[in-house]
C-alpha cells in the first residue's frame, strides 16, 4: 500500500512577500536602482509584522536582488545581478557529475553558433578591441607553464565577449556558463601543462576570420566558420582532456 499523502508545507509569509517583489519586478520591469517599497507600506499591505518584512528584505539581499540601507533616509533598492553566482552554483553542481570535454561540446556546437549569428551587426568598437587583444595574446607559441595557461583563458575570453554582447540574454548566459565549464575543466585538471600550441593556433585562425565575418556583418561566414570551429576544438580538446586524464 502507498504510505500516507504529505501535507504541503504552507508557505511562510516573509517567502510570500519574497515572491511578491519578484513579481512586481518582473511585471513593473523594475530595473537595479529602483526603490523598493518602504518597510512601513509592505508592513500595511500584507498585515504582518516588522520582523517578516526584514527576513523577507534579508532573503532578497542574500539572492543578491537587493541591498538595503538603514537610518533615516534608507531603504531597499534593486541590484544589479551578475552571471557568476548562478554559474557558479550550477558548476558546483556538476563537479560532482564527472562531466566529459564530449558532453560539454555537445552543447556548445549547438549553443555557441546559435549566439555567434545573434550577435551580428551588435559588436561595438570596444568588443573588436577586445577580441583582437585575446588574438594577440595566442599569437605566438608560450615560452612558460603560465602562458600557456594565460593562453588557454584568453581563448576562452574571445568567447565570452560574443556571450556579453548576445541580445538574447538567456543564450548569452548559456554560452557563457559552457566557456566557464570548460575553463574550469582546463584549470582543475591543468591540460594547461601540456603543450598543445597546435590547438591554440586552429583557434587563432578561427578567431582572425570571424572577427573579419563580424566586421563585414557576414551572418552566413559566422555561421560557417563558428560550426567548424567547434568541431575542430571538440577533436582537440576532447584529444588533450584523454592525454590529461592518463596522465592524472
Amino acid at each position: 500500500m502507498a504510505g500516507p499523502i504529505k501535507r504541503r508545507r504552507k508557505q511562510k509569509l516573509s517567502d510570500l512577500i519574497v515572491d511578491e517583489v519578484k513579481a512586481m519586478i518582473v511585471a513593473e520591469k523594475l530595473l537595479p536602482g529602483d526603490r523598493l517599497p518602504s518597510e512601513k507600506e509592505l508592513i500595511e499591505e500584507f498585515g504582518c509584522s516588522k520582523g517578516t518584512v526584514r527576513e523577507a528584505q534579508k532573503a532578497l539581499e542574500v539572492e543578491g536582488l537587493i541591498w538595503t540601507r538603514p537610518g533615516p533616509g534608507g531603504g531597499a533598492w534593486l541590484s544589479e545581478v551578475g552571471t557568476e553566482p548562478a554559474s557558479k552554483a550550477l558548476r558546483n553542481y556538476l563537479y560532482f557529475k564527472h562531466l566529459s570535454a564530449e558532453q560539454v561540446y555537445q552543447m556548445r556546437k549547438l549553443i555557441e553558433v546559435e549566439l555567434a549569428v545573434s550577435v551580428v551587426g551588435h559588436l561595438k568598437e570596444r568588443e573588436f578591441e577586445l577580441l583582437d587583444e585575446y588574438i594577440r595574446a595566442c599569437s605566438e607559441p608560450p615560452v612558460s607553464e603560465e602562458e600557456q595557461r594565460e593562453q588557454r583563458i584568453a581563448e576562452l575570453e574571445f568567447h565570452n565577449v560574443l556571450a556579453d554582447a548576445c541580445p538574447n540574454p538567456v543564450l548569452g548566459f548559456i554560452g557563457r556558463f559552457l566557456n566557464e565549464t570548460l575553463r574550469d575543466l582546463v584549470v582543475l585538471k591543468k591540460s594547461y601543462q601540456i603543450d598543445a600550441y597546435e590547438f591554440t593556433r586552429s583557434n587563432v585562425d578561427y578567431h582572425v576570420e570571424l572577427v573579419t565575418a563580424y566586421r563585414n556583418a557576414d551572418e552566413a561566414a559566422v555561421r560557417r566558420l563558428m560550426g567548424e570551429h567547434m568541431c575542430e576544438a571538440e577533436e582537440h580538446f576532447v584529444a588533450l582532456d584523454g592525454q590529461i586524464s592518463r596522465k592524472m
